[in-house]
């Protein structure tokens, strides 16, 4: 109500006043609560792989090296100095011991020829990595062992060849790396580009059958080493044609020499294996 003279308002009675508005009592500090939300982010950011979360399945179409995941770290390290991350190489071990037994099956029977279909989606280093390691240690130790056994039975003078093991490593780490990096360029000239990491597991696998051919060399009969070093190195260059065969037949009328060489190329492999592993002198 007006009091103490005129324009001066001292208070409003708590009433009805015609065209106001009525007042609302103040309630105090009101706490908002939010509960948490069970909602998931769709689509998922990342597929799970096997070993560890946050890696994708490697893309090896005609790319060297699955491109990164949008928004990681590792998409802000681009071009080639990715090839010299940890993470570029990652997913390509992403595999467990079923998927390594079962590709070494496949490159055992070469004429089905469907070992680049099955692993076009996830072709891995990790099988090649430890076949060749393999190799190395199978050809040091069963080497070493049938030269100790025959000077023993000469009964002549037997020393350690520690070139035995360094040979062995640079024939079959080097036999992996530079062929198929050479196929590769080969096939991207032809306009037929493959995968590199896929022609790096294909070569891998296909030199699982020289490790039965190396135990079997310990039997002292020069014929059956001839025979078991053809025989594997057969079955390898089959394996390694037959599954490129359908994929270099788009390069056009120069298909079958090119077929024809990487089969000659295999057999060579087995030529050298043989002359400088299968062969023991005393």
């Amino acid at each position: 109500m007006m009091s103490g003279g005129v324009g001066k308002y001292t208070h409003i009675d708590n009433q009805k006043v015609s065209g106001s508005v009525p007042s609302v009592p103040d309630p105090g500090h009101v706490t908002v609560q939010f509960t948490d939300s069970n909602l998931q982010t769709f689509p998922p950011s990342e597929s799970q792989g096997k070993i560890s979360g946050g890696t994708r399945p490697p893309r090896d179409a005609d790319d060297t090296f699955s491109k990164p995941v949008s928004g990681s770290e590792e998409s802000q390290q681009g071009g080639w100095f990715r090839t010299f991350t940890v993470a570029a190489y990652k997913p390509y071990f992403d595999v467990d011991t079923t998927d390594v037994l079962e590709r070494i099956k496949y490159s055992l029977f070469p004429f089905r020829g469907t070992f680049t279909e099955k692993t076009v989606s996830n072709p891995d280093l990790y099988g090649p990595f430890w076949i060749c390691t393999t190799l190395i240690f199978v050809a040091a130790s069963i080497g070493t062992f049938v030269t100790y056994i025959a000077h023993k039975l000469q009964k002549k003078e037997w020393n350690y060849d520690i070139n035995l093991v360094t040979w062995s490593a640079g024939v079959f780490y080097g036999y992996v790396l530079l062929v198929p990096l050479v196929l590769y360029v080969i096939l991207k000239y032809f306009s037929a580009p493959s995968g590199l990491v896929q022609l790096f597991c294909l070569y891998g696998y296909s030199l699982f059958v020289f490790i039965p051919a190396l135990c079997l060399s310990v039997i002292p009969v020069e014929i059956f080493r001839w025979v078991i070093a053809g025989v594997a190195g057969f079955m390898s260059a089959t394996f390694v044609a037959l599954n490129l065969r359908a994929h270099i037949m788009s390069a056009g009328e120069r298909w079958f020499f090119i077929v024809a060489g990487i089969f000659l190329l295999q057999l060579a492999l087995s030529v050298v294996l043989k002359l400088y592993l299968f062969t023991v002198t005393v």
